[in-house]
């Protein structure tokens, strides 16, 4: 087992791009419809829709919205517009591979939306297959570590892990199967560790390197502008920059 050699990279992307603009309450009350329409609309027995639950309530979302959509998500919801989930691909500047994953009830007014952020900053809408074979869903586990890394070694293997990146502020990012990830957790905190998080993501088999200032600012003003959309739920992409030109770049 090894540690994943670009999560410190990609972590700092992402640290930057979620200081600018958090999840809004939309985003975080379709995350529930989305787990409720995957399972079971039972918390105790769907682990997605537990852990979107507990996001949901430690962003402050009142109990009468989240039970609302939870019954969106079953269909049980009165009067309620059906939904999809739709994943729009496409390419960003330099040629970056972008995967965007939506929840909505008009996907000609998401498509519209999309292609009017991509092409506002140097990108385009592609046809569905164009980027996704170059990325695997893993389930991720991200845990306080504030043991030795000989520990995190044992109990992830015990948990079924695949690997593991020792990332900064005593955190641990902890990757599995996605069939695997709620035993994961599981073993983890029965380890004594603290998971901060669990989530399913999408992770690039390759890296485009952007250096270019210009290519660097066109970019991370994509990235927002797209998970500033309220039907959007994840952007994924597959660079990678210095931490310096990023910093630079998103003043």
């Amino acid at each position: 087992m090894a540690g994943h050699s670009k999560w410190a990279n990609i972590k700092r992307q992402k640290a930057a791009v979620d200081a600018k603009k958090g999840k809004t309450f939309t985003q975080l009350s379709r995350a529930i419809i989305v787990a409720a329409r995957n399972g079971v609309p039972d918390p105790m027995a769907n682990f997605q829709l537990r852990t979107a639950i507990e996001k949901a309530k430690a962003a402050g979302i009142p109990n009468d919205n989240i039970d609302r959509a939870i019954a969106k998500g079953a269909g049980t919801f009165a009067g309620d517009t059906p939904m999809e989930v739709i994943r729009y691909e496409g390419y960003g500047p330099g040629g970056v591979a972008i995967l965007i994953e939506a929840l909505t009830d008009n996907r000609n007014r998401t498509a519209a939306d999309l292609r009017a952020a991509l092409s506002k900053n140097g990108g385009n809408l592609g046809e569905t297959g164009c980027v996704s074979w170059m990325f695997a869903q893993k389930g991720v586990c991200t845990v306080q570590f504030i043991v030795d890394e000989e520990q995190l070694l044992e109990v992830s293997l015990e948990g079924g892990a695949e690997f593991y990146e020792i990332a900064e502020d005593e955190m641990a990012v902890v990757f599995t199967e996605v069939a695997n990830l709620e035993n994961l957790s599981k073993i983890l905190k029965e380890k004594s560790f603290r998971v901060i998080d669990t989530e399913l993501r999408w992770l690039p088999d390759n890296y485009v390197e952007i250096t270019d200032p210009d290519q660097a600012r066109s970019l991370l003003k994509l990235i927002d502008s797209l998970e500033g959309l309220d039907d959007v739920q994840n952007v994924t992409a597959n660079f990678e920059m210095a931490e310096q030109l990023m910093v630079v770049s998103m003043a």
